[in-house]
Formats: C-alpha cells, sequence, structure tokens
C-alpha cells in the first residue's frame, strides 16, 4: 500500500487492553482493539480522519440514524504472515461497494484517500492487534452512518465514518443445516438489497429466529415475488454444485456483489471448474437433490470465507447432502486463504501489503 497522502491526526491510548487479551481462544468480533478511525461530514463535506483511542459515542436522540436507518457498512481483514508484514484483499472493492451502498442511501460518498489512508494509518497503530494463530485475523469495520439532528423525514445533514477493529477467530466452524424460505424475502426489486445497509441484516434476524427454532441454522433467501430462486444463505452469497458445474445467482437490486463471491468464481475458472452464473431454481435444488446430483451448497463471505451446508429442508421435507471426501468447498477456500495471508502466489494481483 503507497505510503498516506492524507494528513492523519493520530491521540494514542494512554494504555493499552492487548495485555487482556487470549489470542489462543478469540471469538468473533467480540474483542476490540486500542483504536479506531473517526471522520465527520459537516457543513457540506467530509472533515480531516482521525485515529482515536476506542470509545463509546455520543449521539443526541434526535439523531436520525435512530429514526430513518441511514446506515452502511463493509467487512474486511487483515492478516499477518510468518515474516510479521501485513497483508488486505482487495481493499479497494470494499471502498466502492461502501459508496454504492452510501449513494443508495443518500449518505455522501467518501474520498477514496479518506478511506485507504485512515485504515492504513489505524492498522500502522494497531499492528500488534493482528493475530498470527491460523484461522483467526484481524476484521475490519467501516461503516458510515447518520448523526445529523432532527425528527424530519429527510436525510441528515451529518454524518459519521468509523473504521474499527475486532482480533477475531473463526466465525464459525462445521457444516450448517439451511431452510430454504417461503415466506419472508430478505429483499426486492428496486430496493436496497445490493446496499450493505444494516437494515438488510435487522430485517433477516426474526426470520432466521424462525428457522432456529424449528432445528436449521440458517436461511437461504428466495425471490421476493414467488419464492421460486435461491438468492443467498443467510447474510451469505451462496454457490451450489450439480455434478461438477459451479452455481450462483447473478448480481441485482436483490443480491450483493460479494467480494469474497467475485474472487471465488474467478479462482473456480482459474481451475478448471465449470461455472455458470444465472438463476437457480429451487425446484432443479431439490431435484437434484433427489437425484443425487446435488453434491454440495456452500455460502460465501468476508467472515466465514467459505461456509459448508450439511443438508436443506423445503416444504417439510429433510434433504442431505452427501459426504465427500473432496469438495469445491474446501478446494476454494484454502487457495483464496492461502492467498489472502501470503502463502501462495497471488496470480490476480488481489493482496495488498500494508
Amino acid at each position: 500500500m503507497n505510503t498516506a497522502t492524507t494528513d492523519i491526526a493520530i491521540t494514542k491510548a494512554k494504555t493499552s487492553k492487548i495485555t487482556e487479551v487470549d489470542f489462543d481462544n478469540l471469538t468473533f468480533g467480540k474483542v476490540f482493539s486500542d483504536h479506531m478511525l473517526v471522520c465527520d461530514y459537516k457543513d457540506g463535506s467530509w472533515q480531516a480522519p482521525k485515529v482515536v483511542p476506542y470509545q463509546p459515542i455520543s449521539l443526541d436522540p434526535s439523531a436520525k440514524i435512530f429514526h430513518y436507518g441511514q446506515s452502511v457498512f463493509e467487512g474486511m481483514k487483515a492478516y499477518k504472515d510468518a515474516n510479521d508484514d501485513v497483508w488486505l484483499f482487495r481493499p479497494l472493492e470494499n471502498f466502492k461497494r461502501l459508496n454504492i451502498s452510501s449513494k443508495r442511501l443518500a449518505i455522501p460518498e467518501l474520498p477514496e484517500s479518506y478511506f485507504m489512508d485512515g485504515l492504513k494509518t489505524l492498522l500502522e497503530v494497531d499492528k500488534n492487534w493482528i493475530p498470527t494463530k491460523a484461522g483467526s485475523s484481524l476484521y475490519i469495520r467501516p461503516f458510515i452512518f447518520a448523526s445529523g439532528k432532527g425528527f424530519h423525514a429527510s436525510p441528515a445533514d451529518e454524518y459519521k465514518f468509523i473504521i474499527c477493529t475486532a482480533p477475531s477467530g473463526a466465525y464459525f466452524s462445521g457444516k450448517v443445516k439451511v431452510l430454504i424460505e417461503e415466506t419472508y424475502s430478505r429483499s426486492a426489486n428496486g430496493g436496497v438489497g445490493f446496499a450493505k445497509a444494516g437494515g438488510n441484516y435487522a430485517g433477516q434476524f426474526y426470520p432466521t429466529q424462525l428457522a432456529v427454532a424449528k432445528g436449521y441454522q440458517q436461511v437461504i433467501w428466495t425471490d421476493d415475488t414467488n419464492h421460486e430462486f435461491i438468492e443467498e444463505a443467510g447474510a451469505m452469497n451462496i454457490f451450489i454444485r450439480i455434478n461438477d458445474t459451479l452455481l450462483t445467482g447473478p448480481t441485482s437490486d436483490r443480491i450483493l456483489d460479494g467480494i469474497t463471491r467475485k474472487s471465488i468464481i474467478d479462482i473456480a475458472k482459474a481451475e478448471g471448474i465449470p461455472v455458470e452464473v444465472r438463476k437457480i431454481t429451487v425446484s432443479e435444488v431439490v431435484e437434484a437433490a433427489k437425484n443425487g446430483s446435488l453434491k454440495e451448497m456452500f455460502g460465501a463471505g468476508t467472515a466465514a470465507v467459505v461456509s459448508p451446508i450439511s443438508g436443506f429442508g423445503y416444504q417439510g421435507v429433510d434433504y442431505d447432502l452427501p459426504e465427500l471426501t473432496e469438495t469445491y468447498a474446501d478446494k476454494l477456500k484454502k487457495i483464496i486463504t492461502d492467498i489472502q495471508t501470503n502463502k501462495s502466489e497471488d496470480p490476480f494481483g488481489w493482496r495488498v501489503k500494508l
């Protein structure tokens, strides 16, 4: 990563919490690093970002985030290799998507230098918080929300951009059992499903709770019209292997343009795996499960990278996936994580050194 061009003031924490952390037993997103990046939007422009000690945020009760939900976020990771070098994975894609999400929610777009230089500075300050244990990483959460005051239903006039980091272990391990949703929808045509808007995820929680009560861990989201097409898996993009072909749905108003998703597509193609990006019907997945041609299903996203699915439920019937000795999920996860952690060559040019 190039030297920072934005002047970023740094206020160091008086004492570090790092000695209190058990880096060998990290949960996901529960422990937070010493510092955070903060940048305010006011008087029509983004102000200079600064690094400050991690701390609570004070907001007026009328701040529009509480009333009208103007909030977008990203998810990223930083990795440290055996040489103590720090690596990011396709960070510009996260920056671009943050602004795409912001624009859809009428949030002012952020300058690239504020994001990239701010992230670089923050990671330099908290470099010691990046774990080295296999499977661990420093999870990075950039987000923007409306801090401007007022009950009028209109975009805010002030916003906050913040980056917080959390040393984390695996998001979850093992395979999950999912329920194909027939009633609720994650998003709709013309909506904000393609954006990483906080409300998208809030709306998922209740249907997911209903699925958990039935013995499943996650929901497979279907289209908002007839619940005919497979769209996403929980908070992740979904891949389905029928025979030797890997399928995933096209991005749209309803489906997030996942960075892990498009990386897996490129890796699969480079590995000679047949890939089809097209609409996938529930009926063809059920039929493939019945005739034995359904080999794998897995979610793909930043937090878990790849999350294998052991089986799914639909219309009161459970379908188990076969136990394979060699899977696309394992193969693709290893390739992508080896690139991310500097354990292999990066033929795609995705890895960025701090």
